[in-house]
């Protein structure tokens, strides 16, 4: 097998996501085949290799082809590969769910399974409104989202998704939700500070749920960051705020922790950042370690209850083949084994401050603007009048041994928490030279 052979294959047969087939198909886009991943590291079948910047779209958390999670999944195979969880149930569903629970203290105390974010996010949708139907709050149908907010591409939780790409082309399809204001620190006026932007943005809240609380079921945000559009990173105090303001309005809080949760904000989930809990918290990506798809939503004693009846019709009718798999699940058990046993969080501190070294020179940059970071996510914008920007610094970052994906003019790295000081080293350098080959004058 060779790259070339594997790559005329794959354009024949494979319709590949978040893509314009032809931009591949025609050079403009290249396209890497790859053959197998080990660390940080990603191989073709021609020997090159690149270091996955962005953990194969924030999903890996340990590196490819990691021994612990590979055993764990051997032991698995002999045991149980999956059954229904209709009326069945296996030892690592259980054990996860547990777990999880503890992670919040138990305020959280109750699990469902699906096999992606998405889903993740429709789950939560599905069960805020219906959990206030059953309690006899029937008004209480509509979801507000932030303004530029994603949380996913089947139909409802487009309506909860606020990037015009993802979006419009399927609005005659989506009853979408209101927005309001983002707390985008990046909005900041001169003098301002995050937290000031973030209490703006909170007033504006307070003034939407004041006026149409009564047919509002949930609100729902990316805590910390808004991944997709653009990492626009935020001040805690915004969660703090929303979470008084939905108590006192009688609207569920979910935290889509799809992206941010599993520590790559600092904390195991962000939201702990700002003292709160939610009534829903949707996990997915980083979950399974990056093995096998998984998504989960936790929710409370309060919405579970309102479920709890003799009829059938007033449960939780919502279903997925593979809901808690147990290899998916086994995955997830070993991913917190290694934060628990290797005391991944405090050494990730150290990481992202290498992180934030490494890159730090860029912010002298005449074209980069708003160099930030949070944990393990660093980001900066690039002023540039290149309307394919994006594309020419995917290629560019790419012939220097690094897979990163820009979102429109921001640059962003995701790393694995096992990349080394030399591994760091290698994705400032790669990401600096990129930006030279692909800027032009001074702005």
């Amino acid at each position: 097998m060779n790259n070339a052979d594997l790559l005329q294959r794959s354009l024949a047969a494979v319709w590949h996501p978040c893509t314009q087939m032809k931009q591949h198909a025609g050079g403009e886009l290249p396209m890497i085949p790859i053959a197998r991943g080990q660390g940080a590291w990603l191989y073709d079948f021609d020997g090159r290799r690149y270091l996955d910047g962005i953990s194969s779209w924030w999903v890996n958390l340990f590196g490819h082809a990691n021994p612990r999670i590979n055993a764990a999944l051997r032991a698995q195979l002999d045991e149980l590969e999956h059954v229904i969880l209709a009326g069945f149930t296996h030892q690592p569903v259980v054990e996860l769910s547990e777990r999880l629970s503890a992670l919040t203290g138990g305020t959280l105390g109750h699990c469902f399974y699906a096999s992606d974010g998405a889903s993740a996010t429709e789950i939560a949708l599905k069960m805020s409104f219906h959990s206030w139907r059953n309690r006899g709050r029937e008004t209480k149908q509509n979801f507000l989202c932030l303004e530029g907010s994603y949380h996913g591409e089947t139909i409802g939780a487009l309506a909860v998704t606020d990037v015009a790409i993802f979006k419009d082309a399927y609005a005659p399809l989506v009853r979408s939700a209101a927005t309001v204001p983002t707390p985008d620190a990046r909005k900041a006026e001169p003098g301002e500070t995050p937290a000031d932007v973030a209490r703006h943005a909170a007033a504006a809240l307070e003034k939407h749920l004041a006026a149409h609380h009564e047919t509002i079921a949930a609100f729902i945000v990316e805590p910390l960051i808004q991944c997709a559009s653009g990492m626009a990173m935020y001040d805690p105090e915004y969660l703090r705020l929303a979470r008084a303001l939905c108590d006192r309005y009688e609207v569920h809080l979910i935290c889509d922790e799809i992206a941010v949760g599993c520590g790559r904000t600092g904390t195991f989930f962000a939201h702990e950042q700002a003292g709160i809990k939610p009534d829903f918290l949707c996990l997915s990506k980083g979950i399974s370690g990056g093995y096998l798809p998984l998504s989960i939503v936790l929710t409370t004693d309060t919405v579970y209850e309102a479920f709890y009846d003799d009829t059938t019709v007033r449960g939780f009718l919502h279903s997925h083949s593979y809901t808690g798999n147990a290899l998916a699940c086994r995955a997830a058990l070993a991913t917190l084994d290694i934060f628990a046993e290797d005391e991944v969080l405090e050494q990730n501190i150290a990481r992202s401050q290498k992180l934030a070294a490494t890159l730090a020179p860029l912010a002298n940059h005449p074209r980069v603007r708003n160099l930030r970071q949070r944990g393990m996510i660093i980001a900066f914008d690039v002023v540039s009048d290149d309307p394919r920007f994006s594309r020419h610094f995917y290629r560019a970052v790419l012939e220097r041994e690094v897979l990163t994906r820009p979102i429109g003019n921001t640059v962003y790295l995701m790393p694995p928490y096992i990349v080394n000081d030399d591994e760091i080293a290698h994705l400032g350098h790669a990401v600096a030279g990129a930006l030279e080959a692909t800027t032009c004058a001074p702005a």
